[in-house]
């Protein structure tokens, strides 16, 4: 009986070496690639086959056989292992200037409240004054919301990992950054070539302004303005999530956008790059032309004025959103002609145009706009009105 049940044994361990041999001869029979593709996806079929090769890891050391082939398939799981989404991710940020990162919480905190303040503040004056209720500030309203979208998604999470050692952003967060702050970046750049066509039509055709640049159409070029660079930001963001990120999952920047993410990428990106380069041709070339050409016909529109003070006030017109334009515009344009070795220059620029210039926005708009200041006062005056009536009234109550 001892005899019988030793010689099943040794049946079963030559069928599972067998059935070992086989399944691994399968699998390496299958190229690289599409072996870890098959290996790496989330059906239970494939899940089957993750659990099946430990198994076989096991089965191939208790036999000391085919260490070369433990090797391969070892390597294969590593890298599946290693190309899965992760749970976090790691901003560097500017850690490489320790001595920094007290003055820069600090700028950023600031610059944080005044852009809440005055972007909020500027949404709700155009809604309060009823001379604000023109093109111009329905578009300067869009430009504010999106300052705030961008701030508010980005700077909460740099002033947490300015403010202690931890540097880590979840999956999730990363995710929304990635989304927000294309889809924000991309309509601004529309929405500033739209306001320059605004003050053309404000300058070259002033008779004819209130019928071109109707609410209705106005809603149509913001709803267009937005939607566009929603469809781009869908494609682009969607395609980098997809992409297998394999080693450290550690960003050298202090928030998460497309560039950064497909450097981590495994393999071949020159599509996902090449996608890139195609889409931002109308929102990074485009845009910025329709505004040179823009003010190409406005200066040529001016220079025709007989009277000095029509110049000055056209000049005046259109020069905050002249200065809006280079201040986004500039350091984009900067960055993205620097070498990709040059990731220093490329975080304090991103730190400029997104942490920033949202802040010099509503002061460039509010210092030099008379109406903006009308309105101010207006605002400042009926609260007042308002608190000397209650004084008075409670006074002849008592």
């Amino acid at each position: 009986m001892l005899i019988v049940l030793q010689n099943s044994r040794v049946f079963t361990d030559l069928c599972g070496e067998l059935l070992a041999s086989v399944h691994v001869a399968l699998l390496l029979m299958i190229p690289t690639q599409v072996r870890r593709q098959l290996v790496s996806s989330d059906d239970k079929c494939t899940w089957f086959s993750v659990v099946s090769v430990r198994l076989v890891f096991i089965s191939l050391k208790k036999i000391k056989l085919a260490v070369p082939i433990v090797h391969i398939l070892e390597i294969d799981l590593m890298e599946i292992e290693n190309a899965s989404f992760p749970n976090t991710f790691i901003l560097l940020g500017f850690s490489e200037f320790p001595w920094l990162q007290s003055p820069l919480f600090a700028v950023v905190l600031v610059s944080y409240l005044l852009t809440l303040l005055g972007n909020s503040s500027i949404i709700i004056l155009s809604l309060l004054g009823p001379r604000l209720r023109i093109p111009m500030y329905f578009f300067l309203d869009n430009l504010s919301l999106l300052d705030l979208s961008v701030t508010c998604t980005i700077v909460p999470q740099l002033l947490v990992n300015l403010w202690g050692p931890d540097k880590t952003i979840a999956a999730w967060g990363c995710i929304t950054q990635l989304y927000v702050y294309t889809w924000t970046g991309a309509t601004e750049c529309i929405l500033l070539a739209v306001m320059a066509i605004d003050f053309y039509v404000a300058i070259c055709w002033p008779h004819q302004y209130t019928l071109i640049m109707h609410p209705w159409i106005c809603a149509q070029m913001a709803a267009a303005s937005w939607s566009s660079a929603l469809a781009s930001t869908l494609l682009h963001a969607t395609l980098t999530i997809q992409l297998p990120l394999c080693g450290h999952h550690t960003l050298d920047h202090f928030f998460c956008e497309i560039p950064v993410l497909i450097k981590l990428a495994c393999g071949d990106t020159t599509a996902n790059e090449l996608a890139l380069a195609l889409g931002a041709i109308p929102f990074a070339g485009m845009a910025p032309l329709m505004v040179v050409i823009s003010y190409i016909l406005i200066v040529r529109a001016i220079l025709k004025l007989l009277s000095a003070e029509g110049r000055h006030k056209a000049l005046s017109t259109c020069s905050s959103h002249l200065l809006v334009v280079t201040m986004y515009f500039g350091p984009g344009i900067y960055m993205y002609l620097q070498p990709p070795s040059h990731s220093t220059k490329a975080k304090f620029m991103s730190f400029l145009y997104s942490i920033i210039t949202p802040v010099l926005n509503p002061l460039i708009y509010t210092l030099r706009n008379k109406d903006v200041k009308t309105a101010w006062k207006r605002i400042l005056q009926s609260q007042g009105e308002v608190k000397s009536w209650k004084v008075r009234r409670s006074l002849t109550v008592s």
